[in-house]
């Protein structure tokens, strides 16, 4: 595991399970450079297992993963990610994506899972066949998304209105999706390997090299395997700088 510099408040005692939980978040560090090490047999699966069990409002779950190990795509990935060298070492790249299309995609298989784990009830499922369509809907012709972005924040002046998917569909994905890749990096740190975020790409050619849909939005990109700089170490900034009670 790195070594880890931070301002840390007082030990709460007796919960080993939030102890093991704080050193795999406090040791996470996005590593740039990696070695050519090949991962054990079936870990990738496990990690993305661990991240399809983020959250995702309503439950839709529109997170997809695309795994780049073959060695004959990375050097086209590596210009398409602006030529960031953990690329084409890394043994392997996942790249997130969030499905614009995931409430026609997944909506009804989601309910019908939930439904069988009896994880709802009778009253959260009529609510959301009210709401997400309602949320989620653009046409016909775009006149779905017309309304609601030109009327809502008109209602708003009213009532309280939350912000609707189908209007704000990309930054959605993007919290959606994300909450999948923290479980991911985690994942990854418990067993022993190394991740890095990403951003700097270019999203248009990310989805030509790897033909993922134009459906899909981009969100983040990580080299997945062993660093070749350990023992780095990380800060942050207090807590009493970054928390607020109550009132701001």
């Amino acid at each position: 595991m790195n070594s880890v510099s931070l301002h840390a408040p007082s030990k709460t005692t007796d919960l080993p399970e939030l102890d093991t939980l704080e050193h795999l978040i406090k040791a996470r560090r996005a590593t740039r450079h990696f070695r050519p090490d090949p991962l054990p047999e079936g870990v990738i699966d496990r990690i993305l297992d661990a991240a399809r069990w983020a959250p995702s409002g309503y439950n839709l779950q529109p997170a997809h993963f695309t795994v780049v190990t073959d060695s004959s795509i990375k050097p086209a990935l590596h210009r398409a990610c602006m030529n960031q060298a953990a690329i084409e070492e890394a043994p392997a790249i996942i790249v997130f994506t969030g499905d614009r299309h995931v409430a026609a995609n997944h909506f009804e298989s989601s309910l019908r899972a939930d439904r069988q784990a009896a994880s709802m009830t009778d009253e959260y499922e009529r609510a959301l066949y009210k709401y997400v369509p309602l949320a989620f809907q653009r046409g016909p012709l775009q006149l779905n998304w017309l309304w609601k972005a030109t009327l809502i924040p008109v209602i708003r002046l009213a009532t309280p209105v939350p912000q609707m998917p189908a209007v704000h569909m990309r930054e959605w994905l993007t919290r959606q999706v994300m909450l999948a890749a923290m479980n991911f990096m985690l994942a990854a740190e418990a067993a022993g390997l190394n991740t890095c975020p990403m951003e700097g790409f270019d999203e248009r050619r990310v989805r030509r090299v790897l033909n993922i849909p134009r459906s899909h939005v981009v969100v983040m990109i990580s080299p997945l395997g062993y660093t070749a700089t350990p023992g780095q170490t990380k800060s942050r900034l207090p807590l009493d700088r970054l928390v607020h009670h109550d009132r701001w």
